[in-house]
């Protein structure tokens, strides 16, 4: 499981021309779930996600979590983010889950996340053709694979 971690002062998901839904201050996460994923990759990702210190703290420090600053989630399914680009200029997607894999992976994401943080959090819409619109702070942006800890 891959997540790509953006901290946001604020970000939305547009699914067809409407507001899906937004968030302020947090964090912005693209999950691409890979047909190996289990709930295991999702708890450990969600574990460090949400402990992980990317907000600046009073001497511009990023030395605190978006748990100490109140933030919140906006979760994005991603499949693009196991695109394969070894071969030729056409990405392959052979590792990306398939959606009856991966959506309830995505979901459980998402829930197992809020009971880590008990912060609010919020998804697109699985599947969807959706826009994302995000002012990066900083910026900062982390990339988190279950499979490869570093």
């Amino acid at each position: 499981m891959r997540a790509l971690l953006q901290r946001v002062s604020e970000a939305k998901v547009v699914v067809d021309g409407k507001v899906h839904n937004e968030i302020g201050k947090g964090l912005l996460i693209l999950l691409g779930v890979e047909f190996e994923d289990t709930e295991e990759d999702a708890r450990w990702l969600c574990g460090k996600i949400a402990k992980m210190r990317l907000f600046p703290d009073q001497d511009g420090v990023m030395n605190l979590s978006v748990q100490e600053v109140g933030g919140e989630f906006l979760v994005i399914s991603q499949f693009t983010l196991h695109a394969s680009t070894k071969k030729g200029n056409r990405p392959s997607y052979y590792k990306a889950s398939k959606p009856h894999h991966s959506e309830p992976l995505y979901e459980y994401f998402m829930e197992h996340l809020w009971m880590e943080s008990d912060l609010p959090v919020k998804g697109g819409k699985f599947g969807a053709d959706m826009k994302v619109h995000l002012v990066n702070d900083g910026p900062v942006t982390i990339w988190i694979d279950s499979k490869n800890k570093e």
